[in-house]
């Protein structure tokens, strides 16, 4: 087992560790832009940068690779922002908390931002040497992939001029990306209407916590529980039962990850408790029935609030609010008829919001075939329209559809065989990548992805393998090497 001593002898973690000092949430990507422009001035590489942030560093080819065509190495700079409740952490100045466990770099109570950092990291420490061979390479780091990716679609013309891309977003040793799905993110806003509190109802909150959460492409096939449709659930369940007000409601984090935490400040009568907690039970029963194998620890709680409040939600806007949470699909939608055990649509209703003027909520949209994504939307569309809510699309981008003809692909094949002595396998995910969308914004360029073990991701308790991310970075490496 590694000590971090030893650990941060390896360049790509020395690179690693400095990421998980610099705040990277997206839209907040200024300080680790000002950190790739000063490694580039330090180290006496061009550089580029256009209006929307995204960075270009370029290297010229080592010895003997001067004609050979050049190659887009791209990752992200921005990372998913998620703690635990109880964490303290600060993501706008606090670094990281990490750890060290056997072969994992772990973060306990935050995402680590493994995705993307390892990918930045991983350049950062080929940019700086003149150890290994290779062609001309634009290293392009984008903002905001995990929020809509709006910097691969407003990638500025003539930031890259390679036919080929090696993006390196991809969480599975061995296992090259070749396609991947489209998405939409449909934004439902409810206006706030309200009423006078009934000062004979107290405020209670109802909390629904113990999720796992995760990342909404990769792992809305397990079943894990949101905890947005099972507070819109219960809430509507214990409205059933007695009169009681809606004060306030939100929760989720971020809309490409499972919602883990969500809470309802809610106002009910004394005498009205013990039903409430007897349907709470009987939730709370349910919800370990359904999600004990995938999310075992799910809990939904019920307890008084210290807060005060003078209005609360009208009957209207509550009810309408439930209704759409309740109605809204959410999940796996569809199965690919194509390539077994690949999820061709689903959705994930991954955060409300209590905004000033407002109640948002947020769907976000993956679909590998465009007609489909495009009836979700339409769905959504629907619910909205008949509970009286405004809908618009946030941001969307296509699928990057798999290409027969890949030379970079036949590269890779081959160059992992080397390394490893096993068969590159190629795979298409549900997740979303910035691939599909540099087919637009570069062109029609030959394009695979890769990446070391990673699990958890967009969770607190994300982890990197520190053995894989070693053994991807030989890979890349030999790639490059074989493009000669």
């Amino acid at each position: 087992m590694k000590d971090i001593n030893t650990l941060l002898e390896n360049r790509i973690f020395y690179y690693f560790d400095k990421l998980t000092k610099i705040p990277r949430c997206s839209f907040e990507e200024e300080k680790i832009r000002a950190y790739l422009i000063n490694f580039a001035k330090e180290h006496s590489l061009e550089y580029k940068t256009d209006q929307i942030g995204n960075v270009v560093i370029i290297k010229e080819a080592t010895e003997g690779y001067e004609d050979v065509d050049s190659i887009i190495l791209q990752g992200h700079m921005d990372m998913v922002c998620e703690k635990t409740p109880e964490c303290t952490i600060d993501f706008s100045k606090d670094p990281i908390k990490y750890e060290i466990d056997g072969d994992f770099i772990i973060a306990r109570e935050t995402t680590l931002g493994a995705d993307n950092g390892i990918a930045v990291a991983m350049t950062l420490a080929l940019l700086e040497s003149d150890d290994y061979k290779h062609p001309k390479i634009e290293a392009l780091f984008t903002v905001n992939e995990e929020s809509g990716m709006t910097g691969a679609a407003n990638l500025e013309k003539g930031m890259v001029t390679s036919k080929r891309l090696l993006n390196i977003d991809s969480e599975t040793e061995g296992v090259g990306c070749i396609s991947c799905a489209g998405a939409e993110r449909d934004l439902i806003k409810l206006q706030k209407e309200y009423k006078e509190l009934d000062k004979n109802k107290n405020l209670y909150e109802i909390i629904v916590n113990g999720l796992k959460g995760g990342h909404s492409g990769q792992e809305i096939q397990v079943g894990l529980g949101n905890a947005v449709k099972i507070l819109g659930r219960s809430l509507y369940r214990i409205f059933e039962k007695v009169d009681g007000d809606l004060v306030e409601i939100e929760g989720g984090a971020k809309p490409n990850a499972i919602p883990r935490y969500a809470r309802a400040l809610v106002a009910v009568r004394e005498e009205d408790i013990k039903k409430i907690q007897d349907v709470i039970v009987e939730l709370n029963s349910h919800f370990v029935t359904e999600l004990g194998k995938v999310d075992p620890d799910v809990r939904l709680n019920f307890e008084k609030s210290k807060e005060s409040r003078d209005k609360a939600f009208t009957d209207e806007l509550k009810n309408k609010i439930l209704g759409l949470i309740n109605v809204l699909p959410n999940g796996v939608i569809a199965m690919s008829k194509n390539i077994e055990g690949l999820v061709e649509t689903s959705v994930n209703v991954g955060v409300i919001e209590n905004k000033e003027d407002s109640v948002n909520i947020i769907s976000n949209i993956r679909s590998s075939v465009q007609s489909s994504k495009e009836y979700i939307g339409l769905v959504n569309k629907i619910a909205a329209e008949n509970f009286g809510a405004d809908i618009e699309i946030i941001t969307k981008y296509p699928a990057w559809e798999y290409k027969e003809h890949s030379p970079l692909r036949e590269v890779a094949k081959k160059a992992y065989k080397e390394v490893s002595g096993k068969e590159f396998k190629l795979e298409a995910i549900h997740a979303g990548l910035e691939c599909g969308i540099f087919v637009e914004t570069i062109g029609d360029i030959d394009m695979l992805s890769i990446g070391p073990n990673m699990k958890g991701v967009h969770a607190p308790g994300e982890h990197l393998s520190i053995s894989s991310t070693e053994r991807v970075f030989d890979f890349l490496i030999k790639i490059l090497e074989n493009l000669k």
